[in-house]
């Protein structure tokens, strides 16, 4: 029998699109966001607003000014993206975030094991800035360098141009850890990082995990499957399907965005 009490229970969220966050993920995200000053010109736009125009150009891949008129106007939003990648709160929110899930899984907040990996994303059409060619993936484009716990988590991400090694982005992430990550003492890598260059970077032991002799055709690796698997999750934003970015810091954003939003998922499922 529907009465005021079961329909409030089972009443759903008003939301114009799937991209939109629900009232549980925004108290999970809303705090960690820049707030109105309490001098000077007020918000027109409030912040909620403003990140899921984002969410639904990272989700859906469309092009800024094709924004839909639900959200801000296209450039308030753009505006707002590039001032959140270059103060680096999208860092801090992913960083935050990934603390939070491993306490919630009953882990320690710091890991002490990684994973590491790279993944090339083709270059769109027409668009400039600074690409590389891969010939092992033959892609020209960018690359991202990603270093995850060993549940997939994020931890460091960094993007260079497709034509830099492995090895050599390997260096920098694990160097970058060091501060944000001070525990981490094992690392899980494929051949592409064999070699002294990586393996005396820093303190953390580096473990290759080469494929059987006589393999062919796919196979799942122990331990770097859980790198591949967070790469397929991150894939599903069609925003990252290719690299449509003009600067390297809006490309590295839209990765870091997508990776701590899996995470305000599970975390407010959790509320």
């Amino acid at each position: 029998m529907w009465t005021p009490t079961a329909r409030t229970e089972l009443a759903r969220e008003s939301r114009p699109y799937a991209t939109c966050l629900t009232d549980a993920e925004w108290a999970v995200v809303g705090a960690m966001l820049p707030s109105p000053a309490s001098r000077g010109r007020p918000w027109r736009w409030p912040m909620r607003s403003v990140l899921d125009g984002v969410l639904y150009v990272l989700r859906t891949g469309c092009a800024w000014r094709h924004l839909p008129h639900e959200f801000p106007p296209w450039s308030i939003v753009h505006r707002w993206f590039l001032r959140l990648s270059a103060s680096g709160v999208f860092e801090r929110l992913a960083h935050a975030l990934t603390m939070d899930d491993r306490e919630r899984a009953g882990r320690e907040a710091s890991p002490t094991g990684a994973v590491m990996d790279a993944q090339a994303a083709r270059s769109g059409g027409g668009v400039d800035g600074e690409r590389g060619y891969d010939p092992a993936r033959r892609v020209v484009g960018r690359k991202r360098h990603a270093l995850t716990d060993t549940d997939g988590r994020r931890l460091i991400a960094a993007v260079s141009p497709a034509d830099l090694h492995e090895s050599r982005g390997g260096v920098a992430l694990l160097r970058a850890s060091r501060g944000l990550w001070p525990f981490l003492a094992h690392c899980f890598a494929d051949r592409a990082y064999r070699g002294e260059r990586v393996g005396t970077a820093t303190a953390i032991t580096i473990e290759i995990i080469a494929p059987d002799e006589g393999q062919k055709g796919f196979a799942v690796q122990p331990r770097r499957w859980v790198i591949e698997r967070t790469f397929g999750w991150i894939s599903r934003c069609r925003r990252l399907a290719r690299d449509h970015e003009a600067t390297a810091s809006s490309a590295l954003a839209f990765f870091v965005l997508a990776a701590a939003m899996i995470l305000v998922r599970r975390l407010a499922r959790a509320l």
